[in-house]
């Protein structure tokens, strides 16, 4: 934690606020996404975290050993901070410093995303990851998308509904009752599939 609160300071990783508050509203939030994943059956899952930051839930997936775990930080200090928490935490994990619109799409199983941007925009981001069809077998499903989401949750998931078709599983939060860990699988965009 004095990692995330040195770096904090100077380059705005997490609010000050919540620094009093780090094993709940940071960890925790992150770590409760293990549970939802798929269990991989031969081959390690491979998780996409997009909009990375401060490694939540990325890292934090990482540390618990959620498999092959891709951090995606445009903001170079963030990046440079994620590569110095994976070395300290020795954590196997690969940092794409760049814009999510700027990586070519390869096989996951999960993508995740905490405090990013709205939903209709994270399925923009995610979509081309979760169709590409020649991905590891391994988990038996098809690959879903985990995000992080407050109290707007509704009116967030009204937007997206116009722009996009999805099955969803709304999880209560186990860190936050006002928050929700959206499972989204089967994600297109309305007009793209008969």
């Amino acid at each position: 934690m004095t990692l995330l609160e040195r770096w904090t300071k100077s380059i705005n990783l997490v609010s000050a606020e919540s620094l009093g508050d780090v094993w709940r509203r940071h960890i925790l939030d992150s770590a409760q996404l293990l549970d939802l994943m798929p269990r991989p059956t031969a081959v390690p899952s491979t998780v996409l975290d997009l909009g990375s930051g401060a490694g939540l839930p990325g890292l934090v997936l990482a540390i618990l050993g959620a498999g092959r775990v891709h951090l995606v930080e445009a903001d170079q200090k963030k990046a440079t901070f994620l590569r110095e928490a994976a070395r300290i935490t020795q954590s196997a994990v690969v940092v794409h410093d760049a814009r999510i619109e700027t990586l070519t799409p390869f096989p996951v199983d999960v993508v995740t995303a905490r405090a990013l941007a709205p939903l209709d925009r994270l399925l923009g981001y995610a979509a081309p990851f979760l169709s590409v069809q020649d991905r590891a077998a391994g988990t038996g499903r098809g690959p879903m998308a985990l995000f992080l989401k407050g109290r707007h949750v509704e009116a967030e998931l009204t937007q997206a509904r116009k722009k996009w078709n999805m099955a969803l599983e709304c999880v209560a939060s186990v860190s936050d009752p006002r928050g929700v860990v959206l499972r989204i699988t089967d994600v297109y965009s309305r007009g793209s599939k008969a």
